[in-house]
């Protein structure tokens, strides 16, 4: 069964971001935060470009993304 698609908040992405512009690996920051590395690389160039949240790109709401999350978490229980 495939996962969902997951949606970030832009304070999520930033946090993520800021993490590994401190000086903590990517690997690190991707495991603790249940991200692909591919994912955080393409933040951390977006966020380098200025536009992390760029036009076109939904706003997503907290309540998205925890029950993204949830669903996710969901999936992997049932394997």
């Amino acid at each position: 069964m495939k996962l969902p698609k997951r949606a970030y908040t832009l304070e999520f992405k930033e946090l993520a971001v800021k993490r590994v512009k401190d000086g903590q690996g990517v690997s690190a920051v991707c495991e603790e935060l249940g991200l692909s590395d591919q994912m955080l690389r393409n933040w951390v160039k977006a966020a380098g470009e200025g536009r992390l949240n760029a036009p076109g790109t939904r706003m997503v709401t907290p309540e998205e993304m925890e029950l993204s999350r949830l669903r996710t978490e969901n999936l992997k229980l049932k394997r």
